[in-house]
């Protein structure tokens, strides 16, 4: 123990301020390859690693948004997020992106009857229809489909990384202490490099575009990768919650563990239909 006026015991200062490494760590060893060996199977096992987390994700959005840690709020999530990602799966998202839009019209409509708040059904079903029709839409792109969607989660998964380190090693200024207190500007600029070292990475590996270019747009994703995880932050402090769940030790929540991925799919699938949409996958990755 350090005794009063002496130096600071920087061993326990260490330990506090890494102190859910081990278990961040545990997690990631058991569910990365699991995640990366779906994605590369593609098909109907992708989707159905999505379909699984989309449940759990849908429980804890029920929960966040309505409040409710019951299952009857959250029909209407699970249901319009698993058809989207049937339809999504067997190559028709946009009838998926309709028949869940229809989904939503019936929760509007019943929320409103029961005079509850409306509102936020109009968040929560493109919160997580989206990002799931996004990445299908991506992965089942012949030309870059499983390179695209690869580069998304070790994008994302280095940007996490990289700003949990130069966070707590670094610290200084907050990034918006109201919402999410422990991010800083050092996070930040963490990510970002390790946005650049993955998008330099993914063009070398693929052979094909500037490497230069996908760096740049690997930063800039960073950037919403944070913003997805400041949207998040901002759904637990309105509901008062630490965590959207605790099914991933040392994370929290599945929402608590893809926030970021989900912001940057959605991103990554736009500028895949304005650059190229006859094959997005191509269109996000491949800059000349």
């Amino acid at each position: 123990m350090t005794e009063p006026g002496g130096p600071p015991d920087t061993s326990r200062m260490g330990s506090a301020r890494f102190g859910d490494m081990a278990r961040r760590v545990v997690s990631a060893l058991l569910l990365a390859p699991l995640a990366l060996a779906c994605t590369w199977a593609g098909g109907w096992i992708f989707a159905a690693m999505l379909a699984i987390a989309a449940v759990a994700m849908a429980l804890e959005v029920s929960h966040l948004i309505y409040r409710s840690t019951g299952v009857r709020d959250a029909l209407g999530l699970i249901l319009a997020v698993l058809l989207a990602i049937a339809f999504a799966a067997a190559g028709l998202p946009s009838a998926g992106l309709a028949v869940a839009a229809g989904i939503m019209a019936f929760a509007l409509a019943g929320r409103l009857w029961r005079h509850g708040a409306a509102g936020q059904a109009l968040i929560a079903y493109p919160y997580l229809v989206l990002p799931f029709v996004a990445l299908i839409w991506l992965r089942n792109d012949p030309s870059y489909g499983l390179e695209a969607v690869f580069w998304l989660l070790v994008m994302v998964w280095a940007i996490d990384s990289f700003a949990y380190f130069a966070g707590r090693t670094i610290g200084g200024p907050k990034l918006m202490p109201s919402i999410s207190p422990k991010k800083t500007w050092a996070g930040l600029i963490g990510g970002m490099v390790g946005a650049v070292v993955a998008g330099v990475a993914a063009a070398l590996m693929i052979g094909a575009g500037s490497p230069i270019l996908l760096a740049v747009l690997s930063a800039g994703l960073a950037i919403v990768e944070q913003l997805g995880d400041f949207f998040e932050s901002a759904m637990k402090r309105r509901a008062g919650l630490k965590d959207s769940g605790h099914l991933i030790p040392g994370h929290g929540g599945v929402l608590d563990r893809v926030d970021g991925l989900m912001a940057v799919t959605v991103a990554a699938a736009l500028l895949g239909i304005v650059h190229n949409a006859a094959n997005p996958a191509a269109g996000v990755l491949i800059w000349p």
